[in-house]
């Protein structure tokens, strides 16, 4: 009863909102810095059909492609749920962007970090996949991104995190398995 496909048919009807897709390419900002910031530059327009109870979904475009934004979907559970329903709307690709502490500084920031593997806790992902020590960025998906990192101002780390998962879940939502990084089991 609880599926997303539910959850957004219910929201479109009782709030009279269409069915527009979402861009194939969305990003779940938790801190909100990226909205804020392209909201005070007047770079997004608001998604008017976005059925998501609990937040609003944003429009840019990066290089004359077209981006989605969600901002505040804070915690594993509400984030995948978000997710969830972005891969229901039409998204293929959820990108998760926000702020962590460092254990083992890898220089002078700003910098990000690619999360190549995470140490998975009880959370979110038990429910779609089996239980493993860590969970790992597809090997497709770390493929397709060599070299999209390098013109950037700021340096972009591979590293290991500590997580619930909830980033690296979006392929198994789709049955993509192949991008939900379950391919070890150590």
């Amino acid at each position: 009863m609880f599926v997303p496909e539910n959850l957004l048919r219910e929201a479109r009807r009782q709030r009279g909102l269409g069915d527009q897709p979402v861009p194939d390419v969305c990003v779940l900002d938790p801190d909100g810095d990226i909205i804020r910031h392209l909201r005070a530059t007047g770079e997004v327009t608001r998604h008017d059909d976005w059925a998501c109870y609990h937040t609003d979904l944003w429009l840019t475009a990066v290089d004359g492609r077209q981006i989605g934004i969600v901002a505040c979907a804070v915690g594993a559970s509400f984030a995948v749920l978000v997710a969830e329903e972005l891969a229901a709307s039409g998204c293929s690709l959820v990108i998760s962007v926000t702020s962590a502490g460092v254990i083992a500084p890898l220089g002078d920031t700003p910098y990000f970090i690619l999360i190549e593997r995470a140490l998975r806790d009880e959370g979110t992902s038990l429910h779609y996949l089996a239980p493993t020590k860590w969970s790992h960025l597809a090997a497709s998906l770390e493929a397709a991104l060599d070299g999209a990192f390098e013109e950037l101002d700021e340096p972009v780390h591979p590293g290991t995190s500590w997580t619930t998962d909830a980033p690296l879940l979006i392929g198994t939502m789709n049955g993509l398995s192949e991008l939900s990084g379950n391919r070890h089991n150590d």
